[in-house]
């Protein structure tokens, strides 16, 4: 079953950085699609970030990118989210996700992740 340590989150000031990390076990994250998705109040979950498996492209959405950005460490099963930069309507709850399917492919809203880790705060506010 997995499961994520989550690390990072809180506050910081507008044009400050961050790096999430969600440690995780239960599944190996090297040959898995990984992804970030954030939740603000009053606002749909969507997507920020995530690694396809079908042909290993990665994505931002358009409100990152240049600021975000999106790895993994396979030694540590641990994938992370550095964000740089950052602005008050980055405020929301960011999740980690995964999943083992050869062919997902992240642009597609067919696929779904599988496997989600508990949401962590993040707050951008002066």
């Amino acid at each position: 079953r997995f499961s994520c340590r989550r690390l990072g989150g809180g506050l910081v000031q507008p044009g400050g950085s961050l790096r999430l990390s969600c440690v995780a076990s239960g599944l190996t994250l090297r040959y898995a699609a990984i992804g970030w998705f954030r939740q603000a109040p009053g606002r749909e979950r969507e997507g920020v970030s995530c690694i396809s498996t079908n042909d290993g492209s990665t994505n931002y959405a358009d409100s990152v990118k240049g600021r975000f950005s999106i790895s993994r460490d396979d030694a540590k099963n641990t994938m992370y989210l550095q964000m740089n930069s950052l602005k008050p309507e980055d405020t929301a709850v960011y999740f980690c996700a995964t999943d083992p399917r050869h062919d997902f492919d992240c642009r597609d809203p067919y696929y779904i992740m599988k496997h989600w880790g508990k949401g962590t705060l993040v707050t951008v506010s002066s």
